[in-house]
């Protein structure tokens, strides 16, 4: 009996001690302490880089302690804000498992030297990113420019066959006039860029109109002229602009009708008669030529 009350109170005594023991054991093994780098910071979500883990999640809570250990012996801690806690910082953190299994952080330290490294890192990381920003701002500027220049280069090259096609049919129109004698003809010339008749023109085109209604079976032929120099489809409209203007003045004040007059002809930058690379040459070529046909077989030949 005595033996039996010897093993019991040992047994009580062993599971007295195996108690506490094992509570001590699993507390130590929730607890947690790692050292790395902060590599992520979002909210109160802090991914840290260890040796162990390249991404160890801890929950940042009102409760957690963030300081700065300063001293010779690192003995003393300053209490820092966690705006403090940014990618880069090299951290010590001590922390432990809630119900949901989350990783709650309860403290977190670095060093101040640490802290100034880190914040340079960010500093040239930032300037970086704005760098690399205003690169790609740029790129895409430029992308449009070119973008923009390309359709303006599609329109003036329709613009420019337009008026090829224009003048092809110009001249393929004015080639079957060999049937035709040339009775009188007169020049008109302009000012760069302008379209306006010189006044000192009008005697002469009426003049010549007057000349034609004395011819039987008259025609008269307008044909309008431009420099080379200046944009190909600017010349163009020049062109007809001035054959236009000229041939108002032959229908209102010569009085020449309507179904006398072929159609005016806008001859752009052909036929230059002048060099352009000369001031002399320029106004030669800015010109409306005026002719008075008769049909050859009209005339008797």
């Amino acid at each position: 009996m005595s033996w039996s009350k010897n093993t019991g109170l040992a047994l009580a005594m062993a599971i007295s001690m195996i108690g506490p023991g094992f509570s001590l054991s699993a507390a130590a093994a929730d607890a947690v302490k790692v050292e790395g780098f902060i590599k992520s910071r979002d909210g109160d979500r802090m991914v840290l880089q260890t040796p162990q883990s390249p991404n160890l999640v801890f929950l940042l809570t009102d409760e957690t302690q963030v300081g700065q250990v300063e001293g010779v012996f690192k003995a003393r801690r300053k209490d820092m804000s966690m705006a403090a806690l940014i990618p880069g910082l090299k951290v010590k953190v001590e922390g432990a498992y809630n119900e949901q299994n989350q990783l709650v952080a309860k403290t977190i330290s670095f060093k101040g030297n640490d802290l100034q490294q880190a914040q340079s890192v960010q500093a040239g990381m930032h300037e970086t990113q704005m760098q690399a920003q205003q690169n790609k701002e740029e790129l895409e500027r430029h992308q449009a420019e070119l973008a923009q220049h390309k359709a303006a280069m599609d329109a003036q090259q329709q613009q420019i066959s337009a008026n090829k096609a224009e003048i092809a049919a110009a001249v393929a129109r004015f080639g079957q006039l060999d049937d035709y004698y040339i009775l009188d003809e007169v020049t008109v010339y302009f000012a760069n860029g302008k379209t306006k008749v010189d006044p000192k023109y009008t005697p002469q085109l009426l003049a010549l109109a007057g000349k034609a209604k004395g011819i039987n079976g008259y025609m008269i032929e307008v044909k309008g002229y431009a420099s080379s120099s200046g944009a190909t489809a600017l010349n163009q409209q020049l062109s007809e602009d001035r054959a236009d203007e000229v041939t108002n003045i032959l229908i209102q004040q010569g009085h020449i009708p309507l179904t006398r007059m072929l159609a005016p002809g806008a001859m752009g930058e052909s036929h230059q008669v002048g060099a352009n690379d000369t001031e002399q040459g320029q106004a030669a070529n800015r010109r409306v030529v005026v002719r008075v046909l008769q049909n050859k077989a009209i005339a008797g030949t």
